[in-house]
């Protein structure tokens, strides 16, 4: 088994692709999202599921750049703290769990 830095110079770490999917709650959910759409679906013409499958899409989009800024600030958030517990140096570990949005 390769090394966590191993993975990630290999690029095979990607948190989006080791998300929640096996949590009970999780499934019914996307179940429920599922039959809503097929119950949509059936009472729309398709020119109206179309426009409501291109909102879900840009929805899609924006979620998956919350996701990112979340896990990105939560990695420097994690950083910031290491830094501060191996340095004793509260200023640098402010800066690194500070998101770049914020840094100005």
């Amino acid at each position: 088994m390769r090394s966590l830095l191993e993975e990630l110079y290999h690029g095979d770490l990607r948190p989006i692709e080791k998300r929640i999917l096996r949590d009970a709650t999780y499934i019914q959910m996307n179940q429920k999202i599922a039959e809503a759409l097929e119950t949509w679906r059936k009472q729309h013409t398709d020119e109206e599921f179309s426009q409501l499958e291109a909102l879900l899409d840009l929805y899609a989009q924006t979620h998956t750049m919350e996701l990112t800024s979340t896990f990105t600030y939560g990695f420097r958030l994690g950083a910031g703290i290491m830094t501060e517990v191996l340095t004793g140096k509260d200023e640098l570990a402010r800066k690194l769990g500070t998101c770049p949005e914020n840094l100005a």
